[in-house]
């Protein structure tokens, strides 16, 4: 019975992850997202298929089945960081992609004993899902977007308890001799993927374009921003914050958003979306960057 139901969830998860694809595939969000996001969709799937019973026996595909799984976590941590405005260094990128090509090759094919690129692969992963983790909670309060604000809590939580099961499990497996391949394991594997997966696309879904979609306008607009359209409170905390930024506030070290609202004796939420919506800036360090490159190029011009 509960193999049975483990099929059904997973034929259900591959339709899903499909249909997630060719929306994915036909929306205009820019390639930096498109891309590793694809990567996740058909990694997801790739595990699927590699870690049912069906793939026990060791067949000419499963290598390149196990390739494409493992590349899930790299696709992951490059969706994640793209999102949050930290893209890695494209040296770095290529030093992840090496590590996990010759770990994957060793474990398929070369095979030392010790199963070392396996480990080099799970350890790896991990430390992946760990920047996640650390660039979604800790660049928080510095996000101006609140939709993003609210994706840095649940995507990388979501996704680094995902990879944690998997990978602490399959690790189990070879430590402590526990089978990830009985029915019960499996089915639990293929229920957190599927919640994965339905959650993913009920997001993208709700996600405003301005958070996948950025052009070059949107970046020059930051810079140079439009001529401001405000309401009469809006005037009043602008004129407000541009008082404080005039007295220097923005060379108090460490300076928050939440410390600056306490400032200025306003919520922090309406400053929130005094800089974000009406400034046009998307993270408060650029904000405060701007006044601070200003007064450096004041300071040369003297």
């Amino acid at each position: 019975m509960i193999l049975e139901f483990n099929y059904l969830i997973r034929i259900i998860t591959v339709g899903a992850a499909l249909l997630l694809l060719a929306q994915v595939s036909a929306t205009e969000i820019r390639k930096e997202l498109k891309w590793p996001m694809a990567g996740m969709i058909v990694g997801a799937v790739a595990y699927l298929i590699n870690s049912t019973p069906l793939m026990a026996s060791q067949g000419v595909f499963d290598p390149w089945v196990d390739l494409v799984s493992i590349s899930t976590m790299v696709s992951i941590w490059l969706f994640a960081r793209t999102l949050f405005e930290r893209e890695p260094r494209p040296r770095l990128v290529l030093g992840v992609v090496a590590l996990f090509l010759v770990a994957w090759f060793e474990s398929n094919f070369i095979q030392l004993g010790i199963n070392l690129g396996f480990f080099v692969l799970h350890i790896a992963s991990l430390a992946l899902m760990v920047d996640i983790v650390r660039e979604g909670v800790l660049g928080r309060d510095d996000d101006l977007i609140e939709e993003r604000r609210a994706i840095r809590l649940w995507l990388p939580l979501l996704l680094a308890a995902q990879a944690a099961n998997i990978m602490l499990y399959e690790i189990a497996e070879i430590v402590f001799e526990v089978s990830t391949r009985s029915p019960p394991a499996q089915l639990i594997n293929s229920l957190i993927i599927f919640a994965l997966i339905l959650f993913s696309g009920l997001a993208f879904m709700r996600s405003e374009t301005d958070l996948l979609v950025r052009t070059q306008a949107d970046r020059k607009a930051e810079n140079d921003p439009a001529p401001l359209d405000l309401n009469p409170s809006e005037t009043v905390l602008h004129e407000k914050l541009t008082a404080a930024m005039d007295e220097g506030a923005y060379r108090t070290s460490g300076l928050t958003i939440a410390a600056l609202a306490d400032q200025l004796d306003t919520p922090e939420h309406r400053l929130r979306a005094l800089i974000n919506r009406k400034l046009g800036y998307r993270n408060f360090s650029t904000f405060l960057n701007r006044h601070r490159i200003a007064e450096a190029r004041a300071k040369v011009v003297e």
